[in-house]
């Protein structure tokens, strides 16, 4: 079952994609155009997004390659499992329209760097900017840019250094007219995405009902159910074989009951409350406004699955009965991150295109926003205020269209020397993020709701934390101890290591229990007047929200239950 390539047909699919994009977001450029004034408005649409629009740029900003590739191939070789980053996403929204917003709108914070100055301190803010500079561009941009890119070319046979020019240009068309420009366009990149997303499930769905019978996508699941049974189950048991070794070799990616109460609160937190390139969507919104758009989002990420991850279990089951034996082997050994370009592959001409179009999207959406947030920083928090502090605000708006474009080429440049189709492109992004999560989150929460917390602190939690979270992965190599109380290591080729997840809880308790002693230390802290002031009528929330968030966690709540 190899290949056809691209027909006329995907093209014209494809193009009309492409027209309609490039074409609206244009319009929209020229309407705004007049009105973008200042570096505010450039950089976060400020006023004039609505919920529908910022919930879905959260979710084109979230939903890249390394969902469609990564996850899909995490589906293939964990199963649903890995659903547990978009479903446990969903509850942490909640958490992050209810108490991260009113503190961020109140406080009129623009930039994360900017929350972190006002609360803290210069340093604490320009160290927080370089890091997620770094982040940004060496680990989150490049993956984007890469798992893209080789997708596209399985898909097209288009070179892949081509692919990554392409897309960066289409990303910087998007990206030169603002904030205003991502948040609309991004609902289009949505629609595509969604619909191009379910066309390739259907597909699958359909390829199981084909392979073993019926028809119809509900077959199709059922037999997913009932002939991969092991790949149902959200939370993965720990239970070792007579040899000493985990029955299930998938736990260290998913240790457990840490999903639900250990590190995946940390990661999402994170990400979706401390992340300038996610909360800048809401930034610039009324509290109202921003709480329904992320309400959305929260909807819409529990859906994602269905497009993300059901395709890769397809692939699974069609591979263990005998298919893509060939396709899915990269130097002669199975690569998880193969499984949805084989699946697109097969699709029909029109729906190839249509698919195709939705990798682009979700692709291009994501570097969009997240060469915004790299402009935005990198221009209100180290440019404007280290390099030229008398810039105009026509000026700030030039440079930050500057850092758009170097961003991309930087990205093209080192992305193919990061070894990112090695680890399976979503590992990739976690782990590197990991690295610098817990010490951040800690230092914002901590700024958030206690107000003796001391930049002294703050400092050491960010470089701590790094620090720790990097030496931690060598403690069983060092101590010899394989298992106690406060981990259980297991072998990764031939070193045990503490499970991803397991370690940055560790790492963010030492954090807390480290900023809680320095700043108690410190007799300032008493009246410290940088703390931020929290009015309990700030967390009020309106009767429809309340109402959305019921649904969101009660279906959480039932699919945790069916498929433990």
């Amino acid at each position: 079952m190899q290949s056809q390539g691209l027909q006329t047909l995907d093209y014209l699919v494809f193009l009309f994609y492409f027209v309609v994009v490039a074409g609206y977001g244009y319009w929209i450029y020229q309407r705004k155009q007049a009105l973008i004034t200042t570096s505010n408005d450039f950089f976060l649409a400020e006023g004039s997004l609505t919920w529908w629009a910022i919930g879905a740029s959260l979710i084109a900003s979230n939903i890249s390659a390394e969902q469609f590739i990564g996850m899909s191939g995490n589906g293939f070789r964990l199963g649903l499992a890995i659903a547990t980053y978009e479903w446990m996403a969903a509850a942490t929204l909640l958490i992050v329209a209810i108490f991260f917003m009113p503190i961020y709108l109140k406080n009129k914070i623009f930039t994360m760097p900017q929350f972190l100055a006002q609360r803290y301190s210069p340093t604490v803010s320009l160290i927080m900017a370089i890091f997620w500079l770094m982040l940004y561009i060496a680990v989150n941009l490049t993956s984007i840019l890469y798992l893209g890119a080789l997708a596209i070319t399985t898909i097209s046979g288009i070179d892949v250094t081509v692919c990554m020019i392409g897309m960066s240009v289409f990303a910087i068309i998007i990206t030169l007219g603002g904030m205003k420009v991502i948040g609309y366009t991004d609902v289009i990149q949505v629609f595509f995405l969604v619909l191009g997303g379910l066309a390739t499930s259907y597909l699958a769905l359909t390829m199981v009902t084909d392979r073993f019978g019926g028809s119809g996508v509900f077959d199709g699941i059922s037999h997913l159910l009932n002939k991969a049974p092991e790949h149902f189950h959200m939370i993965l048991n720990k239970d070792l074989g007579p040899d000493g070794k985990l029955l299930n070799p998938n736990y260290p990616s998913l240790p457990g009951l840490a999903v639900l109460v250990g590190g995946m609160w940390i990661i999402n937190l994170n990400y979706w409350g401390c992340n300038q390139y996610i909360t800048q969507r809401a930034l610039g919104a009324d509290l109202p406004t921003a709480r329904n758009g992320i309400l959305f989002a929260a909807f819409l990420k529990m859906l994602m699955p269905i497009i993300v991850v059901l395709p890769g279990i397809a692939a699974y089951l069609l591979h263990k009965d005998g298919m893509f034996q060939q396709e899915m082997l990269k130097d002669g050994v199975i690569n998880q991150d193969s499984a949805y370009p084989v699946l697109l592959n097969l699709l029909p001409a029109g729906l190839k295109g249509l698919s195709f179009a939705a990798l682009t999207a979700a692709v291009v959406a994501s570097m969009a926003g997240k060469a915004n947030s790299i402009s935005t920083i990198f221009t209100l928090d180290i440019y404007k205020k280290y390099i030229n502090t008398g810039a105009s605000e026509k000026q700030l708006v030039s440079v930050g269209r500057i850092a758009v474009v170097a961003s991309m080429v930087l990205a093209i440049a080192i992305a193919p020397f990061m070894g990112i189709d090695k680890k399976g492109g979503f590992e990739f992004i976690q782990e590197y993020t990991g690295y610098v999560s817990p010490g951040i989150f800690a230092l914002f929460i901590l700024g958030f709701f206690w107000k003796r917390t001391t930049s002294n602190a703050a400092l050491f939690a960010l470089i701590g934390g790094v620090t720790f979270s990097i030496l931690s992965k060598y403690i069983p190599t060092w101590t010899g101890v394989n298992d106690c109380i406060f981990y259980t290591a297991f072998l990764d080729g031939d070193v045990y290591m503490i499970p991803f997840m397991d370690r940055m809880g560790w790492v963010f308790i030492f954090c807390v229990v480290s900023m809680v002693i320095i700043s108690l230390a410190d007799p300032a802290s008493k009246n410290n007047p940088k703390g931020l002031e929290i009015d309990a009528k700030m967390f009020k929330l309106e009767p429809s929200f309340i109402f959305g968030a019921v649904v969101v966690v009660m279906a959480i709540v039932a699919l945790y239950t069916y498929f433990w």
